[in-house]
């Protein structure tokens, strides 16, 4: 009998449930360790690099140069989704997952070192570009397999929109990590946080990746592939493949995703330019409510992706994307209060109707491919929304803010954003009482 017949053999339950949660860990812990890397550089971006590496441009001008850059990183990721994809549906999920994680994570930690203007002019802006495209391919590869690598694991279908919720929680425990290191550094660098102070959350990201690299490397390929390994069915170039057979599935996905990543890259990296220049609060206010954000997240991604589960993945999602419809005015309103105690609240709440979305997400998106062009489809599907949507919002909310110097018309750009995503959810497949996991196709 062949290794490979051996492994792809169906494991005891008791172990395949250990196997399970090992999986939906691995997947967990590691999403949170790219998107700390990832949302570490948006909060950054909004409180400090406009004024160090763009120093001679008006306040709100550079930090419009700065989020031009930050959204290099969003350009890059569905290059990544491309890259990963293909040799997540070639040689396997955790072989990739482990690529992007050391891809990201050194990445990363080179953004602490890049020289500011006063030291080597506009080079400076020039290397720190460079880095965050670097950055964003490793970032594009790793939301795909750390989907798959839970999911493929669940046996049933009764819980997945739960299980394959459990890796999107790493956006939020990112989120809540990488705006903590920002606050306590800015805390006790104090004067010196544009000198050394913002530096030091980039540099620890070094010792997530090896946190995160020892708990990848004690875990089994899923069953979903190994299956394909044994029947002989993979993919020569999975990316061409998926794009021929399935490019409606793709097109819908990133469309879907208009109205949850616009929003969020607002909220989470915009407001720090809002926040500070035009509500007059102090970064670390700030920061306190994006922690506190991040902390309701943890709750309500698989609280959303378990509802998912019981009442079909398109119902929460459109649920979720109405909501993010209307909210937008709600949250310019609170924010124009200028009172302290609304605009905490108004940040807090921020995620709530996102996170209605961003629950069933993976589930809703995976579940529409075929087991052997899943990582390849749910990838370049979910990363395209980076270029259209994700990307390019905190620039426009910038250029919409410097143009009619309103919020309001920003909570238009997000309404709209939202109606993207109800057509596009419309026009997608509902697999939720679907068995995937004997599914050969």
């Amino acid at each position: 009998m062949s290794v490979t017949s051996v492994l792809s053999g169906p494991l005891p339950e008791a172990e395949h449930r250990i196997q399970l949660r090992r999986a939906v860990i691995a997947s967990t812990v590691g999403t949170t360790i790219e998107w700390y890397d990832f949302l570490l550089y948006s909060t950054v971006t909004g409180l400090v690099f406009g004024k160090l590496f763009f120093p001679h441009s008006d306040p709100l001008v550079g930090v419009l140069e700065a989020f031009a850059i930050y959204t290099v990183g969003f350009i890059a990721r569905p290059i990544g989704a491309a890259i990963f994809g293909h040799y997540g549906d070639r040689i396997g999920r955790k072989a990739t997952l482990i690529a992007t994680l050391l891809i990201t994570g050194l990445a990363t930690f080179a953004v602490g070192f890049v020289p500011t203007y006063e030291t080597v002019g506009i080079w400076g802006a020039v290397i720190l570009t460079i880095i965050r495209f670097i950055q964003g391919i490793g970032v594009g590869g790793e939301w795909g397999g750390s989907v798959l690598l839970a999911m493929e694991w669940a046996r049933t279908n009764k819980h997945r929109g739960f299980i394959a919720s459990w890796p999107q929680l790493g956006g939020p425990a990112g989120l809540l990590l990488a705006n903590i290191a920002v606050l306590v550094f800015s805390t006790i660098s104090g004067d010196q946080f544009l000198v050394w102070g913002w530096r030091i959350p980039f540099m620890l990201s070094i010792v997530m990746v090896g946190v995160g690299l020892y708990i990848r490397l004690g875990i089994l390929e899923t069953p979903a592939f190994r299956r394909i390994v044994d029947e002989q069915r993979v993919e020569r170039v999975p990316v061409i493949e998926v794009l021929k057979r399935q490019p409606k599935e793709v097109i819908l996905s990133a469309l879907a995703r208009t109205g949850e990543q616009a929003p969020a890259y607002i909220y989470l990296a915009f407001i720090f330019a809002y926040g500070t220049q035009i509500l007059h609060q102090s970064r670390d206010f700030l920061l306190s409510a994006l922690i506190t954000a991040g902390v309701i997240s943890l709750f309500t991604i698989p609280i959303a992706g378990a509802l998912s589960d019981r009442f079909g993945r398109k119902r929460i999602y459109l649920i979720g994307s109405v909501l993010t419809g209307i909210f937008g005015f709600v949250y310019f309103a609170m924010l124009n209060t200028m009172v302290p105690s609304w605009i905490f609240l108004a940040i807090v709440l921020s995620f709530v109707p996102h996170d209605l979305m961003y629950g069933p997400q993976g589930a809703l998106i995976a579940e529409c491919f075929t087991p052997r062009l899943r990582y390849s489809g749910a990838s370049i599907g979910y990363q395209l929304a980076s270029i259209t949507a994700g990307g390019p919002a905190p620039l426009i909310a910038t250029a919409l803010l410097a143009a009619f110097g309103s919020g309001y018309v920003i909570a238009v750009y997000i309404a709209l954003c939202a109606i993207v995503s109800i057509v596009a959810t419309l026009f997608m497949p509902d697999h939720t009482n679907r068995d995937i996991s004997k599914e050969h196709a």
